[in-house]
């Protein structure tokens, strides 16, 4: 089984928005990864890493990610940090991979600086920085084609993606 696309990019690159949006043109289903290892842990992923820790999250979130990509056939969206696990990174050949690129500014106002995601705390707007940095190299990767989606509205992103879908 192979899903349509696969997203993935940082927090705030509209992953999950454009995934819906892309799975309801498509007439196929959305999954989203972080739903996932939440309904496995009965808790909220901010949760998780306070109670459980980040390392504990990575393994909760790698059995998620190699599940969906065996069981779901529509559009997946992967967790931000999903792609650093050399095993996810490698489960990913042979699917289409789409990079959703964003902006510091971009994804600032998109996450918003007082949310729940556990890697933001502290110095949000600089720790996001740093994490977009960190991970621009392994998405450049694994993608099989980049989408820029900064200030653009979903529905011109998602013709875009449309457009690059193989047949």
């Amino acid at each position: 089984m192979t899903a349509k696309a696969v997203l993935i990019g940082p927090p705030g690159s509209g992953k999950t928005t454009l995934g819906r949006l892309l799975a309801e043109r498509l007439g196929v289903g959305f999954r989203d990864t972080d739903a996932d290892v939440e309904a496995v842990a009965g808790k909220p992923v901010s949760d998780i890493f306070v109670e459980d820790g980040e390392e504990h999250f990575r393994e909760l979130e790698h059995e998620a990610v190699r599940r969906a990509l065996a069981e779901h056939d529509g559009v997946l969206s992967l967790g931000g940090g999903a792609v650093l696990h050399p095993e996810t990174q490698a489960m990913l050949a042979g699917h289409h991979v789409v990079y959703l690129q964003v902006g510091l500014a971009d994804a600032v106002q998109r996450v918003g600086l007082a949310s729940a995601r556990p890697l933001l705390v502290l110095n949000p707007r600089s720790r996001l920085k740093k994490l977009m940095e960190e991970r621009r190299p392994v998405y450049e990767r694994l993608a099989a084609v980049t989408v820029t989606t900064d200030q653009r509205e979903p529905a011109e992103i998602a013709d875009e993606i449309m457009k690059g879908l193989p047949a």
